[in-house]
């Protein structure tokens, strides 16, 4: 069974930094596509940054130059490490995985994606 467990969020003023984390399990695949969402009250789930396992990046505009995805595939964990917070940053941060040949919507669609975790909030402060 996939399983998904964020962890690392909390409230910061903006100009800080956080580094998240997405610990994964039930899963042996080379080929799958790993990302980072967040979604904010009223607002849609949007991709910040996804990474393969190849270990190529994308990354969203707003968060580029500020946002790192990384991963560590010995301890099977997916990082995201957040500078220069603003308070538009502000939203609960989810892990999500791509497995298999499912639907595809492009990399930072949520719809491309079939297993998520149950994410970690983001508070920052101005």
């Amino acid at each position: 069974q996939v399983q998904l467990v964020e962890s690392g969020g909390g409230s910061v003023q903006a100009g800080g930094s956080l580094r998240l984390s997405c610990a994964t399990s039930g899963y042996t695949a080379s080929e799958y596509c790993m990302g980072w969402f967040r979604q904010a009250p009223g607002k849609e789930r949007e991709g910040v940054a996804t990474i393969n396992g190849l270990g190529a990046t994308i990354y969203a505009d707003p968060v580029k130059g500020r946002f790192t995805i990384s991963q560590d595939n010995a301890k099977k964990t997916l990082y995201l490490q957040i500078n220069s917070l603003k308070p538009e940053d502000t939203a609960m941060y989810y892990c999500a995985l791509r497995l298999g040949n499912g639907v595809w919507n492009g990399f930072l669609n949520r719809i491309s994606y079939n297993y998520w975790g149950q994410g970690t909030q983001v508070t920052v402060s101005s």
